[in-house]
C-alpha cells in the first residue's frame, strides 16, 4: 500500500505563509539595494519573490495529511503528529460551512476540533475533468477511497455528491 498525501491548510496558517513570504521578499530586496543602490530595486523584487516562491513551495509542500498503511501523519513544517487507524470511526463525503465537498475522517479522543479531519475540500463538481487541478482531485479522491476500503472504514457519501461524481468524473459510490 503506498503514502496517500491529502489534507486542507487552514486559511489563518496560509495568511502565516504568506507572510513568511512576504518577509522573504523584503529580506532580499533591502540588502540587494543597500549592496548595489537604488537603481537595483527592481533586481531585489525578483530575486525576493523567486526566493519567496521557493520558501512557499517547500512550506506548502511539507503541510499536509498523508496516510500509510500505519497510521494518519499530520504534517506541518514545524511538527508532526500520528493518528493510529483505530481512533477513525467513519469517514464522509458531504458539505462544510462554505459549501464546499469535503471528504472528513470521524476521530475518537484526540484534540482535533470537531473530531474530525478534512482530507479533502474541493469546489462542487458540475461538469467532466477540465484541467489538471480537476484530475488530481479526482485522482486523491481514488487513493483515499482505495486505502480507506483497505482499512474497512465506512464511507457515507451525500447522495447528490455521489451522483455528481459518478456522471461527471466516472467514480462509482461506494459498495458494500
Amino acid at each position: 500500500m503506498r503514502m496517500v498525501h491529502a489534507g486542507v491548510v487552514p486559511a489563518e496558517r496560509v495568511l502565516g505563509y504568506g507572510l513568511v513570504g512576504l518577509a522573504v521578499v523584503v529580506a532580499a530586496t533591502v540588502p540587494t539595494v543597500l549592496l548595489f543602490g537604488a537603481g537595483r530595486i527592481f533586481t531585489g523584487i525578483v530575486l525576493g519573490a523567486i526566493l519567496a516562491v521557493a520558501v512557499l513551495i517547500a512550506l506548502f509542500k511539507r503541510d499536509a495529511v498523508v496516510l500509510t498503511e500505519d497510521a494518519i501523519h499530520r504534517r506541518t513544517p514545524w511538527s508532526v503528529t500520528s493518528i493510529e487507524w483505530d481512533r477513525v470511526v467513519a469517514g464522509r463525503f458531504g458539505l462544510d460551512e462554505r459549501a464546499r465537498w469535503s471528504l472528513a475522517l470521524d476521530l475518537t479522543g484526540g484534540e482535533e476540533p470537531h473530531s474530525e479531519l478534512v482530507l479533502l475540500s474541493i469546489p462542487p463538481v458540475s461538469g467532466p475533468i477540465s484541467g489538471a487541478y480537476d484530475l488530481r482531485k479526482r485522482e486523491q479522491i481514488d487513493e483515499i477511497r482505495n486505502i480507506l476500503r483497505y482499512k474497512r472504514i465506512p464511507v457515507t457519501v451525500l447522495p447528490d455528491i455521489a451522483g455528481a461524481l459518478e456522471r461527471h468524473w466516472q467514480i462509482a459510490p461506494p459498495t458494500r
